[in-house]
């Protein structure tokens, strides 16, 4: 199983959104996160970098 942790802007401790992250959709200018306890985020912006085998993400905030 790949979870990943996002970021908003950069990749720092402080810039953490949400961790154990399942799915990632962008949808309407939106970037929806959804964790494995099925709670989720929406961040308006741009996915801008995924890497799922460091399981990281990176959205841009618009």
């Amino acid at each position: 199983m790949c979870l990943s942790t996002v970021y908003k802007n950069k990749l720092s401790p402080e810039t953490v959104v949400m961790k154990n992250v399942m799915t990632i959709e962008c949808r309407d200018g939106f970037v929806i996160l959804t964790d494995l306890m099925e709670r989720q985020v929406a961040i308006e912006g741009t996915l801008e970098k995924a890497n799922l085998v460091d399981g990281i993400a990176i959205v841009r905030e618009a």
